[in-house]
């Protein structure tokens, strides 16, 4: 793929731009950030409104610490194409990581919009109101994303830990016992279903 990708370095702005691009997220894939982020200038630089160069470009900022200026990347993708999800998904990983959370919300609200059943968008929300400590509304997400993915232990494990910080031990039970149906090595749950026998 990379030795395909090169050969169109050569042509002209658009086709170079999206070589660059893609180029620049393989090289993202494999972790060698430094040609990634070369990859990515050259798509940008190559045409400054392909909202995927940006986005790359944002990628490698975010990995290399800098969240504030990736969050701007991501910001410019937006704006040259406002339903480029993974920008808008990125920016609110960005905002989150800056504790800047109503921003983050409004990011992943938008793109729940826009992708009503993503699984990762439904688990940053119900991530973002456990972070504003409003468990309620975080339970709300989870079981939403329990409708989509029914058999994720960690999902249905971390429901369970909510349902017992608010008291609902019949319900936490009833999520951690199926968390461990799928995951019987989860220490974590194996612990909390021993205290609960024990009680």
């Amino acid at each position: 793929a990379l030795e395909t990708l090169k050969m169109f370095e050569k042509k002209d702005s658009r086709v170079k731009s999206a070589a660059a691009t893609n180029l620049s997220f393989l090289y993202y894939l494999g972790n060698e950030l430094e040609q990634a982020t070369n990859y990515a200038d050259l798509a940008v630089s190559s045409d400054r409104y392909n909202p995927a160069a940006l986005t790359n470009k944002g990628n490698t900022v975010f990995a290399n610490g800098d969240c504030e200026k990736a969050a701007e990347f991501y910001k410019e993708a937006l704006r040259n194409d406002s339903l480029c999800t993974e920008a808008l998904y990125n920016l609110g990983l960005a905002y989150k990581k800056l504790n800047r959370i109503n921003e983050a919300l409004d990011s992943f609200l938008k793109l729940h919009a826009i992708l009503p059943n993503s699984a990762q968008v439904l688990y940053q929300l119900a991530s973002i109101y456990q972070i504003m400590e409003d468990p309620n509304q975080a339970i709300e997400w989870l079981l939403q994303l329990i409708s989509v993915v029914p058999t994720d232990p960690h999902v249905l494990s971390k429901l369970g830990n909510l349902y017992d910080t608010e008291g609902d031990k019949s319900q936490a039970f009833h999520y951690y016992c199926e968390s461990y149906r799928y995951f019987p090595s989860n220490i974590e749950v194996i612990e909390w279903l021993g205290a609960y026998y024990i009680d």
